[in-house]
């Protein structure tokens, strides 16, 4: 089973903004880590969410750390990533959620991001600093998941 990654934002919010609440799903052969229907809520502003966790997983795709660990932006939603030679182990609070090579975490991440981008970002809001952010981020994992791809 393919590790599926699912960023969404929470409905009637408003007009769009980069401070806009959502969701992740991270399910996976081994377990499901997700954000939903927790007390207290564990929904975070996903644009600020999002590149910090692009980031944390450059540094483990790029081999610059062997563990990285994110936590959703005003959220107490919590992964960790642990990395080998060759897999991930992606972990939530509940346990493991999968163990994947590191292309197809990359891969499946990007994908998320890219579909969170294309459905809430294009055109970004005017003057929102965190939708450039997100977008920035986004394309610099672009280049991450393209190097990882071909070092595989």
């Amino acid at each position: 089973m393919p590790m599926i990654v699912k960023f969404t934002v929470r409905p009637d919010q408003g007009d769009p903004s980069g401070f806009d609440l959502g969701d992740m799903l991270w399910s996976g052969e081994l377990g499901e880590a997700s954000s939903v229907g927790h007390v207290p809520d564990q929904g975070m502003m996903l644009y600020l969410s999002v590149p910090d966790l692009l980031d944390s997983l450059t540094m483990l795709l790029t081999r610059r750390s062997t563990n990285a660990s994110f936590t959703g932006i005003d959220s107490s939603f919590r992964l960790d990533f642990r990395t080998t030679k060759k897999t991930v182990t992606v972990k939530g609070r509940s346990g493991p959620v999968a163990q994947i090579s590191h292309a197809e975490l990359a891969k499946t991440v990007l994908s998320a991001a890219e579909e969170l981008a294309s459905r809430h970002l294009t055109p970004p809001p005017s003057e929102d600093h965190a939708s450039d952010d997100y977008l920035t981020a986004l394309k610099r994992f672009q280049q991450v998941a393209a190097q990882v791809r071909e070092s595989e």
